[in-house]
Formats: structure tokens, sequence, C-alpha cells
């Protein structure tokens, strides 16, 4: 969960984590520089990539996480 929150960070990555291109490269930052450029195409894509990506993470949690099984039955 972690991971799947680290990839939309936006604040921390751009002004501490830093942004260096080709190497510390984030899809939330990619999609900025993509608006910045007027390149709504390519920004409308990865956010419809991250919020599948997200999506699926939640799912896969959902479905391997034991305790929620146990609350299903429990229902």
């Amino acid at each position: 969960m972690g991971f799947a929150h680290t990839l939309g960070e936006f604040g921390v990555v751009l002004m501490i984590g830093g942004n260096i291109p080709d190497k510390t490269r984030v899809v939330s930052v990619q999609i900025y520089d993509h608006v910045e450029a007027l390149e709504y195409a390519h920004a409308h894509g990865l956010a419809a990539l991250m919020l599948i990506f997200s999506c699926a993470v939640l799912l896969l949690l959902y479905i391997f996480n034991p305790t929620n099984a146990d609350r299903a039955v429990a229902l």
C-alpha cells in the first residue's frame, strides 16, 4: 500500500525529493509536465493508467488480505 501511495506523490517529489530528468521521474510529475506543455492527451493517458493501477492494487489487497475474508463471512 505504501508503494502505491508513493507513486501518486507530487509535492514532496517535486520540491524535496528531486526531479532529475530520466532518473527520479514519477508519473504524477510526468503528468504535471505534460499539462504544462499543453499535451493533454498524454496527461489523460497517464492519469488513466494511474487510476487503473490504483484500482488493481486495491482489488488485490482486498482479495489477498485474510482479515477481509473473515469480515465477509461474518457479514
